[in-house]
């Protein structure tokens, strides 16, 4: 039997999931609020084209853990939430839809912050604004910090310079081969860095268009196939695309040291490909540690934006990382779950804070 939205929430650790429909603008989205102890739930809005309502569901549900996690390790005081909106990005966008979504946001009162994420925009996030203030990423030119991508790529970046630094003992990229799996906003933006890093990058996508455009601004980046990607002989993989990536297929085809990527979810199963990555002897910096850098940066709005003091909190995931790695080598454990033990544990200390006088 196919499992029910109640059990996957309560698998999860869930809180509230909620169905928003509006047949005039043709908005069907899934708002997943997962963990409320540290603060509002903030996580982006994903637009995608599911192949079915349950995808949809599962996609939510995964990603807003995810961002419960990504909020607690990083210090923030946030809880964890995503949204999807099933649709294809090119044919449903409309004002109609995105202002009738932020009312569906603002019915919250708060619990749950929206930004970007795949397929939107901070256009977007200006067209919710007319209807809620419950939302973050709007354009710098309505006081908002605008696209969050830099500031993903930047930690990204960060993160894949710590993990350099313990697999070949020191943090530089200069002539390291990286393959950058997904060039859109981050995906470029990482390139770009490791490009004036001295990397040789190698690049790949499902879109003809986002190739062209990233070997045009970067000179002596190399296209790769799709299928090809696991014959290359390369140090540092970086899943920038969807999740899911890293599984037992192509582990097994994996002959790379590092993993250090932008994509949420990037193990199909932490339980089982957690350890498999560590029995093949590769340095996995977790995805909601390493992509944080977004999140640190909408999350700066609600309290006054200050570029400089995100940019100081973004550069924390490198020691973090090698925090993580110290720690999963201490406790004979596989790094996704070094991190998330961290994340609970300070989700659980904040939560007795809170329940004592």
């Amino acid at each position: 039997m196919p499992q029910s939205v109640f059990d996957h929430m309560q698998q999860m650790g869930h809180e509230q999931v909620v169905f928003c429909h509006d047949p005039h603008s043709g908005l069907n989205a899934i708002i997943a609020i997962h963990d409320t102890t540290l603060g509002p739930a903030l996580g982006g809005t994903r637009l995608w084209n599911y192949n079915s309502h349950e995808d949809a569901v599962v996609d939510a549900l995964r990603l807003s853990r995810g961002m419960t996690y990504k909020a607690a390790i990083s210090g923030l005081n946030l809880g964890g939430g995503k949204a999807v909106i099933i649709g294809d990005a090119a044919s449903i966008k409309s004002e109609a839809l995105w202002r009738r979504y932020g009312k569906f946001v603002n019915n919250l009162n708060g619990k749950y912050i929206t930004a970007e994420d795949v397929n939107t925009s901070a256009k977007d996030m200006e067209f919710i604004s007319m209807e809620t203030d419950f939302v973050t990423g709007v354009p710098e030119y309505m006081g908002g910090s605008g696209d969050p991508s830099p500031f993903t790529a930047y930690g990204v970046f960060i993160g894949m310079k710590a993990a350099a630094k313990k697999a070949f003992g020191n943090d530089s990229l200069a002539g390291k081969r990286v393959l950058v799996q997904g060039v859109g906003h981050v995906g470029q933006y990482l390139t770009g860095r490791l490009v004036e890093e001295g990397a040789k990058v190698y690049v790949s996508d499902i879109s003809q268009e986002k190739l062209k455009q990233t070997t045009e601004k970067y000179h002596g980046v190399e296209v790769v196939d799709n299928d090809k990607i696991w014959e290359l002989d390369i140090d540092i993989y970086a899943p920038c695309a969807l999740g899911a990536t890293v599984n037992t297929e192509s582990i097994s085809k994996m002959r790379f040291p590092v993993i250090a990527g932008a994509a949420n979810n990037q193990l199909a199963d932490e339980n089982v490909h957690g350890p498999m990555l560590i029995a093949k002897g590769i340095h996995y910096v977790p995805d909601f540690l390493i992509n944080a850098g977004g999140l640190i940066n909408v999350g700066a709005e609600l309290d006054g934006y200050n570029r400089e003091r995100v940019m100081g909190n973004v550069e924390k995931i490198y020691s973090r990382t090698l925090e993580i790695f110290d720690l999963a080598e201490k406790e004979k454990m596989h790094t996704q779950a070094a991190a998330m033990k961290l994340a609970e544990k300070r989700i659980k200390d904040i939560a007795s804070v809170k329940t004592r006088l």
